[in-house]
């Protein structure tokens, strides 16, 4: 035997015990995946929707700008981290926070009215609100599930309290309040006529009727809920709407509407067929969760 055995062996022997080695060692910790308020909470630049419509909200939440002579209408304030990318939107659009006037509320849902008190608090603008979601915004809590904190938004003053068919009208605009509960107490859909290349057209922002968190089931999310929904369906199938604009963006596919936005183009959020077969989807979802609840 060389002098070179030895070593040869010991190399042979590390070479052999390298891959159980290797096999010990701990393995890398998965990319952590965004939670649904990340990917709710990304941000997205402003734009102009129509006439005097502007979206200021993030990626996956809508909050909407009014325009009037006398200053602005915020439409909805997403989560209560979603306030400072909301602000920062307005800004980006040449508005000062001082302009902001009046807060509305499409329902006290937490990831819509979440950033409301932040919003108040920085604006000094009044706030109006349906009579039947009063409670949960100045409470800060989910109607029907007070127990879940979770789901818990600060609270936050009802400066004016609106019923169904109300009108808040700032510097020559009018916006009317629809109550179409069921999705909350006190859901609104808020209305307004849009002018386009000389053309009138009936704009809405539909609140929601999706069942979601809700239960249409005893014990009930709320006395009466299932009639709400039945009677939202029936309210909302009626309306005229040539522009269909909601609290979530995926409903009316507003990315790729945007996408589409060119000057002198057909404006591609103006489609008068689309939001009766949107209700019709949800009336027929909501009967096959009130089957199987």
């Amino acid at each position: 035997m060389t002098r070179k055995t030895p070593l040869l062996a010991a190399a042979l022997v590390a070479l052999l015990c390298a891959p159980a080695f290797a096999q010990k060692l701990p393995a890398k910790p998965a990319a952590k995946q965004p939670s649904q308020r990340e990917i709710w909470n990304a941000p997205a630049e402003p734009f102009h929707v129509i006439d005097n419509v502007y979206s200021v909200g993030t990626a996956g939440l809508a909050a909407y700008l009014f325009k009037t002579q006398e200053g602005l209408i915020l439409l909805d304030a997403a989560l209560p981290e979603s306030a400072p990318g909301i602000e920062a939107n307005i800004q980006k659009l040449g508005f000062k926070l001082s302009d902001v006037k009046i807060l509305l509320n499409s329902h006290a849902h937490f990831d819509h009215s979440g950033g409301l008190a932040q919003l108040k608090k920085d604006t000094g603008a009044k706030l109006y609100a349906m009579e039947g979601d009063v409670s949960a915004l100045e409470g800060g809590f989910y109607l029907g599930s007070e127990s879940d904190k979770s789901l818990n938004t600060p609270p936050v003053k009802v400066d004016k309290v609106l019923r169904d068919g109300e009108m808040v009208s700032l510097g020559g605009v009018t916006l009317k309040a629809h109550l179409t509960p069921g999705h909350s107490r006190g859901c609104t859909s808020w209305g307004q006529t849009v002018q386009h290349q000389g053309k009138p057209y009936e704009l809405l922002v539909f609140c929601s009727a999706t069942v979601a968190a809700n239960r249409i089931t005893p014990p009930l999310q709320y006395p009466g809920i299932v009639e709400d929904y039945r009677g939202t369906f029936a309210k909302a199938k009626a309306m005229k709407v040539d522009v269909f604009l909601a609290p979530h963006p995926e409903f009316f596919d507003m990315a790729g509407k945007r996408a589409k936005l060119k000057d002198g183009a057909p404006n591609p959020f103006i489609n008068p067929n689309e939001f009766k077969p949107f209700i019709e989807k949800l009336e027929a979802a909501f009967e096959k969760s009130l089957a199987g609840q």
